[in-house]
């Protein structure tokens, strides 16, 4: 789930606190004072990113200071300085959380400086709007796709399938000696929800009420590949570095994963690859999570800055940023033409640019609300998995839960 364990973009990765000082073609001004064209930044990426940082901060007229914090701790730290009025100038955040920290009321409505999301994936756009009004750009975006091992399906008469009943029957023919046919995470946090939402969304599962035949279905499938010995039943504890590893190793043919993996698959030698979308239920078209980071505007009150900040973030998501990016994460452009484009010249992330245009952003029903439904979907996996409830009873007791 758009929990992302890869060096290059960090979104579980923990990164000690950084800090670094770009500096643009303007003078250097004060902190502290009203016309200053110095920006700070807070994000939970790496220093890969600075000089795409320094590049916009050149553009726009700026210096900018530059802090890299811990994923894991960035929204309990952020409204700690909602609280104590020491936010940033320009703030990263995970999709997900945009619009919880919009609806405290920390962030800024960015067509205050002439932003808008035209032209993005709509459910880009979707997750970083608040009622009504757009608090994040999203310069580009990710989901999951199902990855395949060429060699392993070629040996054995397999095509990538597109259906469950193709799945089921794919995963068991490439099933042999300590090699699984199929791997996923489903591990009891929200990186398990995220690599569950494609079945579950796909087959019409809805996160307001979890326990219902469709979703039942969409269990139904993943416990089946386990039962009939397809897919392996440590994927309970696999994250999705984990489940990555298996496929390098050449223990699961097939798995669905991310394009933040391709570094590390590109790098195994022998290892020949390619990904298709993850298949539904019937064939039609993937509904899948939307991933990524949304850049966005704090309240500073330093209306000045504000502008310049706004300025920055703009730039950050033009094509010309959007595919630099990209480049550096792995990730594909969320404007449409320029992800149409991206993948024409990138051929490994094609099927996440063809499913990201059907994707959903994981709070587009529930806003805020949306971890509740997490917990409580990971949960009901876990329960079928290990055999403590029947799919149809797991999603009945999950839903049911207190949160």
């Amino acid at each position: 789930m758009s929990r992302r364990t890869r060096a290059l973009v960090g979104a579980v990765a923990v990164v000690a606190t950084i800090p670094l000082v770009l500096s643009g073609c303007s003078g250097s001004g004060s902190a502290s004072s009203g016309g200053s064209k110095a920006l700070t930044i807070e994000d939970y990426y790496d220093a890969n990113y600075n000089p795409v940082y320094k590049q916009c901060a050149k553009e726009v007229g700026a210096t900018v200071t530059i802090n890299h914090v811990a994923g894991a701790g960035l929204i309990a730290k952020v409204l700690q300085q909602a609280s104590s009025k020491t936010l940033p100038d320009v703030l990263m955040l995970d999709n997900p959380d945009v619009q919880q920290i919009a609806s405290s009321g920390a962030l800024s409505d960015l067509s205050d400086y002439g932003l808008d999301a035209d032209g993005d994936v709509p459910g880009v756009k979707a997750a970083s709007t608040y009622k009504g009004k757009l608090y994040g750009l999203q310069s580009n975006t990710n989901s999951i796709a199902l990855y395949y091992n060429k060699k392993l399906l070629a040996d054995a008469g397999v095509q990538p399938p597109k259906t469950w009943d193709e799945l089921k029957a794919a995963a068991k023919t490439l099933t042999k000696g300590s090699t699984y046919g199929f791997a996923m995470s489903n591990i009891n946090t929200y990186e398990g929800t995220w690599q569950f939402l494609p079945f579950f969304w796909s087959n019409g599962g809805d996160e307001k009420d979890i326990a219902t035949a469709d979703a039942t279905q969409a269990l139904q499938l993943v416990e089946d590949l386990q039962d009939d010995g397809s897919m392996s039943k440590s994927s309970i504890n696999w994250a999705q570095a984990d489940v990555n590893n298996q496929f390098l190793a050449g223990k699961a043919a097939m798995m669905i994963n991310g394009p933040w993996q391709l570094p590390a698959l590109n790098e195994k030698k022998g290892l020949e690859f390619d990904s298709v979308p993850i298949p539904t239920r019937t064939g039609e078209a993937t509904v899948a999570p939307l991933g990524g980071e949304a850049f966005t505007v704090p309240q500073t009150g330093d209306k000045d800055k504000m502008q310049l900040a706004g300025k920055f973030v703009g730039c950050l998501h033009s094509q010309k940023m959007q595919k630099t990016l990209s480049e550096v994460s792995g990730n594909v452009p969320t404007n449409l033409e320029a992800g149409a484009a991206w993948a024409k010249d990138h051929p490994q992330v094609a099927s996440f640019v063809t499913t990201v245009q059907t994707a959903r952003a994981r709070t587009g029903e529930l806003g805020p609300d949306w971890p509740k439904a997490a917990t409580k979907i990971y949960t009901a996996v876990q329960l079928a998995l290990t055999g403590k409830a029947s799919p149809e009873a797991a999603l009945k007791q999950a839903q049911s839960q207190e949160q």
